[in-house]
């Protein structure tokens, strides 16, 4: 008997439904961050400086140098990343054509080229207004600027943006997730925070006054601990986004390295899911501060999952990733990523989660943490191989010979 009909037997042992397990998997989609492919220039000018508390470290060669590079690249990435995925757009990757084009114009017209290249593939696409690198955002302020007029540029460019995203949605049929996050803060403590988020808060229902179909496009928000040139105040915190979606009824966006390395996130998803519909996980790892490092199958991760799983909310959580590494090669990071995100998920679903909640409720905790604990050394690597082959995709670290292949042919030719 092969390694994985041996471990779905095992599994079978506590209860669990291996195949079940890889059907939830195969149907669970990770939204790839188009921005890890060139450390986050997009396409409006690239050798632009990054503003906004934004920074990707390393030098590491052959990043994509425009659209077309871009988009070879996450071909490539996803073609060793098994299952069906989507890709996360930021505003600033507008297909401009050589035109100059202002944010708060922007109309779908400067994302077609994005949805012809989707289209084809099944992919669904989710996208996010852009709120940094930009003279007008070069104070470190947008939403809640105190200048009138910067506010409402700011307020049209997401407006613009919630129309595209919903336009997309339409074209390629599936539901866009398009997340506001800003720049704006303090590097030094306030006094008058609250007239800043007051501001926030106008702005925020400017932006979503206009009726959009849910089906096409679903709004969130985002929060942050700190940035670079906000370490003392982060007008758009956890408390006021978490208020406000409450209020408004939005996705929630938990980024995993926008918290406090003491905070365990995945508490929070069954809180939040108590008082709104859904939730926007972005994965990434933070080292110290949100420095953003590529997904590893670290302990968070694997308990952002198991919560996921453990209270039946795969319905009500997107999941996407959101880390900028330049200092590796930048397909190895997607590939390691998202596959660390998918392991974790499916060492979620492989857990005997119906067996452990009968022992909880019966207040049989001893039992819980020993099955618990045999778990951990059920045979998940035969199972994780079973999918990358149903998948056609490379099992193991096969798929490194790929991207080794890729960097010698293609991303050492980009000077």
């Amino acid at each position: 008997m092969d390694a994985f009909n041996l471990a779905k037997e095992r599994y079978a042992e506590l209860g669990v439904d291996v195949e079940k397990s890889l059907q939830a998997l195969a149907s669970t989609p990770i939204s790839l961050q188009c921005w890890q492919g060139d450390d986050v220039a997009g396409s409006e000018n690239p050798n632009a400086a990054l503003t906004g508390g934004i920074q990707a470290t390393g030098n590491y060669p052959g990043k994509a140098r425009n659209l077309t590079e871009l988009r070879a690249d996450l071909d490539q990435a996803i073609a060793l990343i098994p299952g069906h995925h989507r890709v996360n757009l930021h505003a600033c990757y507008a297909d401009l054509g050589g035109k100059k084009v202002e944010r708060n114009a922007y109309t779908i017209e400067q994302f077609a080229s994005w949805v012809d290249w989707a289209k084809p593939k099944g992919l669904g696409l989710d996208f996010n207004p852009t709120y940094f690198s930009h003279a007008l955002s070069a104070d470190g302020f947008t939403l809640s600027h105190r200048d009138a007029g910067i506010r409402k540029f700011w307020i049209e460019h997401g407006i613009a943006c919630r129309h595209i995203a919903a336009e997309i949605g339409k074209r390629l049929g599936k539901t866009v997730i398009s997340n506001v996050w800003i720049p704006d803060g303090f590097k030094d403590t306030p006094v008058n925070r609250r007239e800043y988020r007051e501001r926030l808060e106008q702005s925020l229902d400017a932006v979503f006054a206009p009726a959009i179909d849910p089906a096409l496009n679903r709004d969130a928000v985002e929060s942050k601990l700190f940035g670079i040139g906000s370490e003392s105040c982060v007008i758009g915190s956890h408390e006021f986004y978490l208020g406000y979606a409450v209020k408004k009824q939005k996705i929630v966006c938990l980024d995993a390295g926008h918290f406090h390395p003491t905070e365990t996130l995945a508490d929070k998803i069954s809180s939040t899911l108590q008082f709104v519909p859904e939730v926007l996980l972005h994965v990434s790892r933070g080292v110290r501060w949100d420095s953003d490092h590529v997904v590893t199958l670290d302990d968070q991760t694997k308990a952002l999952m198991e919560e996921i799983v453990r209270g039946d909310f795969l319905k009500r959580v997107h999941i996407g990733m959101d880390f900028f590494d330049a200092s590796i090669n930048r397909l190895a990071a997607w590939v390691i990523g998202a596959r660390n995100t998918q392991k974790a998920l499916l060492l979620a679903l492989l857990e005997p989660t119906a067996k452990l909640r009968a022992l909880e409720a019966e207040g049989d905790f001893s039992s819980r943490l020993a099955i618990l604990e045999e778990a951990k050394a059920l045979p998940f690597g035969a199972v994780w191989d079973e999918f990358c082959k149903r998948n056609n995709v490379p099992t193991g670290h096969k798929w490194l010979e790929t991207v080794k292949s890729y960097e010698k042919t293609v991303l050492a030719n980009r000077k």
